[in-house]
């Protein structure tokens, strides 16, 4: 029976009015009798229930789906967790490391660029010794959302020294040369190792669209130039390369940043960029030498 009709017993007709002030509390807001349709749990009288605030268990799934797809999202596009496995980036990177990558610059056509350090697929037999982890249900759920490398896939990270056009260099007892310019890398290889010692390689043009890495342990690194007899010879296609690690993310106290080495900026570095005011003053002086000649021509003709 709804708040405010009458109960059905017979009472008089001349029964005094009930208060109908908000004070006297007898007559709902929806006026007496609660209106058409009121059936008593409307707070204003009104003909349809509020609805009922579902159970955070009823909401609980909807949300860690959400999650799990905004989690494979940043994954695939955004950035992605890896974990070091050795310790061929030391000491830069130390085992254990977890970095993050920046998947994203790629897809907008950002290319790898000296002095960056990338994770890259495998280009095909760097890794073929190497035995891989089979994972469990667990690993591979982590892997899948990104919070966990993938243990099935073959990656590896090093660092861009030449990129496609570029001729590199290192000969014994000598630094590592790109495009004819010596590469200071005191601030980034392990102490005590020298630039190329182990391997002296060169000089190699790298091809369009690859990249020639090594890694900044580079007496326990087998980089690319440990790989010359394979397709390639040694450099990474573009299309392998993950994305470029922006940070060091665990453990908390090893926290940091992975800029590029000054030494990669100097003057004269970029063979393109040094090769282009020659080629500039060079296309700009032809007409002018033309027009000069014409005029000559045009003035021995009229003498």
């Amino acid at each position: 029976m709804a708040v405010g009709a009458r109960s059905g017993h017979d009472e008089p007709e001349d029964r005094p009015e009930r208060d109908e002030s908000p004070a006297g509390g007898a007559v709902p807001p929806g006026g007496e009798g609660g209106g058409s349709g009121d059936d008593g749990d409307s707070p204003g009288g009104g003909g349809s229930r509020p609805k009922k605030q579902r159970s955070f268990w009823v909401e609980l799934p909807l949300l860690v789906g959400i999650a799990l797809i905004l989690a494979l999202l940043i994954k695939t596009f955004l950035v992605q967790a890896f974990s070091i496995p050795s310790d061929s980036m030391q000491n830069t990177l130390q085992r254990g490391d977890r970095v993050l990558v920046d998947k994203l610059t790629p897809w907008f056509g950002a290319e790898p660029e000296r002095g960056e350090v990338v994770v890259f697929h495998d280009p095909g037999g760097w890794l073929e010794d190497t035995a891989t982890p089979e994972p469990n249900a667990v690993q591979k759920f982590l892997s899948f959302i990104g919070l966990m490398p993938s243990a099935e896939e073959k990656d590896l990270i090093k660092r861009v020294i030449a990129v496609g056009g570029d001729t590199v260099e290192c000969k014994e007892n000598g630094p590592v040369t790109v495009n004819g310019k010596s590469l200071d890398e005191k601030s980034f290889i392990f102490p005590g190792n020298t630039p190329c010692n182990d391997k002296p390689f060169g000089p190699i043009k790298v091809p369009e669209g690859r990249i020639f890495v090594m890694g900044d342990h580079r007496q326990n690194s087998l980089d690319s130039r440990y790989h010359q007899e394979l397709p390639g010879e040694g450099t990474v296609s573009n299309d392998e390369v993950v994305g470029r690690a922006i940070v060091v993310a665990w453990p908390l106290g090893r926290w940091a940043t992975l800029p590029v080495p000054d030494t990669f900026d100097q003057p004269g570095l970029n063979a393109a960029a040094a090769m282009a005011p020659a080629a500039l003053g060079v296309a700009g002086a032809v007409p002018l030498v033309l027009w000069r000649r014409r005029r000559l021509t045009a003035r021995r003709t009229a003498g």
